[in-house]
């Protein structure tokens, strides 16, 4: 069963805000939550093996050095994958449905980076129960990554 409010129980990851659900009938604009994450060798490899990209930028010290970034950098989607985590366990959280997504990534992450994650609700369409959601991940004062994401949000009413 559906509960539609934040779980006051969290089981929060750093200063993650706590998780569970508001359903679009509390959603407003301009409501925001957020992660933060610091991304180990240990994600990046976890999500090499998942995802198999074996990019060595990602894996390798020695080839990474020799590349534009100069150095080993997390996968995009990794960093992208905590945008997917504050959606759906945060905002709306439980129970949500992504139905897209555009992402930009605009700076690397490197392992040690610690990456807050935040996302913005810019619209709703309650007749839909539609969500936009405004995204972007940073680093220190840095955009890494920004998008938009259209979500279907759950509701009291039909869940």
């Amino acid at each position: 069963m559906l509960h539609c409010n934040m779980d006051k129980d969290s089981r929060d990851m750093l200063d993650n805000l706590p998780r569970g659900t508001i359903c679009i009938e509390d959603i407003e604009i301009g409501m925001t939550r957020s992660l933060r994450k610091t991304i180990t060798d240990r994600d990046i490899e976890l999500f090499a093996e998942v995802s198999t990209d074996q990019n060595p930028v990602h894996l390798d010290d020695a080839y990474a050095r020799d590349t534009i970034f100069e150095g080993r950098i997390a996968h995009g989607m990794l960093t992208a994958g905590l945008i997917s985590a504050v959606i759906g366990e945060q905002l709306p959280g439980h129970g949500t449905i992504y139905l897209g997504q555009t992402l930009k990534f605009l700076a690397p992450v490197r392992p040690g980076d610690s990456v807050l994650a935040e996302v913005t609700v810019s619209d709703i369409i309650h007749a839909k129960r539609r969500v936009a959601l405004e995204c972007r991940c940073t680093v220190g004062d840095t955009v890494v990554l920004k998008g938009e994401a259209m979500v279907l949000a759950p509701s009291a009413k039909f869940d």
